[in-house]
């Protein structure tokens, strides 16, 4: 780190501690001024006051009208609505995913939509030696993933267009779609068939199937995959799997509070 970075440091976590500070204060009224708000926090009203405009322009603190008097916005209930959702899911699909890796005994996956990628979310290993690896927390590209697919497919064709506005359409393998006009049909076919697949595109050598899971509003929220080896793909196993993974994606979407998944 350089000298230039250590001075520095000490103001970012001197200025991310007076944020959670106002944030903590504000949480515990319905509103305040700022000369309350100031004491609460021990910091002077024009430090303060420069807070809240920025947490202002950022959405997560409101002003009503021409008080003097700020409150909480719902952003924050939102951010801890998003991390709830994502605690009961990833319960919900423990189960299913363990269930159908001991029926396969290959690696099973849940991915969600972050940005313009897809990232891991929970993950059931193979039982094989001979396995994808991949990790908790790990991004992949949305255009080149059996889940990516899954999470693009069903979205508004406006919306997907934007997601792939930011996309870098690297060719990880010769059979990776590389761009937008050629993924948009890809998503159609994914749609009506139910699944979408990594057939070699992100890996060679290795093969991917995804199922949608919807959320109570019928938003696919995550996709439910399964990955394996070239070696160990057959026709008949691809139908067994779609099957798994369709009635464990749709117990999970019902756990979710979604009752009329379509396939």
């Amino acid at each position: 780190m350089s000298s230039a970075d250590s001075d520095k440091q000490p103001d970012s976590v001197s200025s991310v501690m007076k944020v959670f500070g106002i944030l903590q204060a504000l949480g515990e009224e319905r509103e305040i001024g700022i000369t309350e708000l100031s004491q609460r926090v021990m910091m002077s009203k024009s430090t303060v006051y420069r807070f809240l405009q920025t947490m202002k322009t950022l959405g997560y603190v409101s002003q009503e009208g021409e008080s003097e008097k700020y409150a909480l916005t719902l952003k924050l209930f939102e951010l801890g609505a998003k991390a709830l959702q994502n605690v009961d899911l990833i319960r919900s699909a423990d189960i299913q995913m363990r269930d159908i890796s001991r029926q396969t005994k290959e690696t099973i996956h849940l991915g969600a939509l972050e940005e313009d990628s897809i990232v891991y979310i929970h993950k059931v290993d193979s039982l094989y030696n001979l396995r994808m690896y991949s990790r908790i927390g790990r991004r992949n590209p949305l255009h080149s993933t059996a889940i990516g697919k899954v999470l693009l497919a069903w979205r508004d064709r406006a919306e997907v267009e934007e997601i792939l506005a930011g996309v870098e359409f690297t060719r990880s393998t010769p059979r990776t779609l590389d761009s937008a006009a050629a993924l948009l049909p890809a998503l159609d076919q994914v749609r009506s068939q139910g699944y979408g697949e990594d057939n070699e595109e992100q890996e060679e050598g290795l093969r991917c199937i995804a199922v949608p899971v919807f959320d109570r509003f019928g938003v696919v929220i995550a996709g439910l995959s399964i990955s394996f080896p070239t070696i160990r793909f057959s026709e008949e196993h691809k139908k067994d799997y779609v099957a798994m993974l369709h009635q464990a994606a749709k117990t999970i979407s019902e756990q979710m509070g979604y009752h009329s998944y379509p396939f």
